[in-house]
């Protein structure tokens, strides 16, 4: 799949990939359709994804189960009134759903701005105005959502 946006793809030395390697990025380039989709049609059981965490939970991910659930996602985020341009917070804690979330917003054309979820009210406010936060995507610990809930009013995006 590499070579549909490389210009050259074997090279016989670094100097001549320093020299020549260049990508060729078309203008409606997607990543989400162009390679987690396209990947899931040529080889849909091939793994994309492994997550794990401290407490050794582990999750593996096909590239048919990315675009599987990034298709969920976008489509519930356009649901909830989400298109594209739209801003969305993502404070996901390092969760495999991020990417969910993160291809989906791709995929409708939105942007995702991935956040700590250390962040306190003040820092969502200030957030949200300064980028024009349309949504935001919060993992579902009672600190977090009492901060985001907390920052709606002063927040008019």
């Amino acid at each position: 799949m590499a070579d549909r946006y490389l210009t050259q793809s074997e090279f016989s030395s670094y100097e001549e990939f320093s020299k020549n390697f260049k990508i060729n990025v078309p203008d409606n380039f997607n990543f989400a359709y162009d390679v987690i989709d396209e990947y899931a049609r040529l080889e849909p059981d091939r793994l994309a994804l492994v997550w794990c965490n401290d407490d050794r939970e582990e999750k593996f991910f096909t590239f048919a189960d990315l675009k599987k659930y990034s298709d969920k996602a976008a489509n519930v985020l356009k649901d909830c009134g989400i298109g594209k341009g739209d801003k969305v917070m993502l404070i996901l804690r390092r969760r495999y759903e991020f990417y969910f979330v993160a291809f989906g917003l791709a995929k409708i054309g939105a942007v995702y701005i991935p956040s700590t979820d250390q962040l306190t009210e003040k820092d969502i406010i200030y957030r949200n105005n300064a980028a024009g936060v349309k949504a935001i995507v919060a993992y579902n610990k009672e600190e977090i959502i009492r901060h985001v809930e907390n920052s709606k009013e002063a927040s008019p995006t």
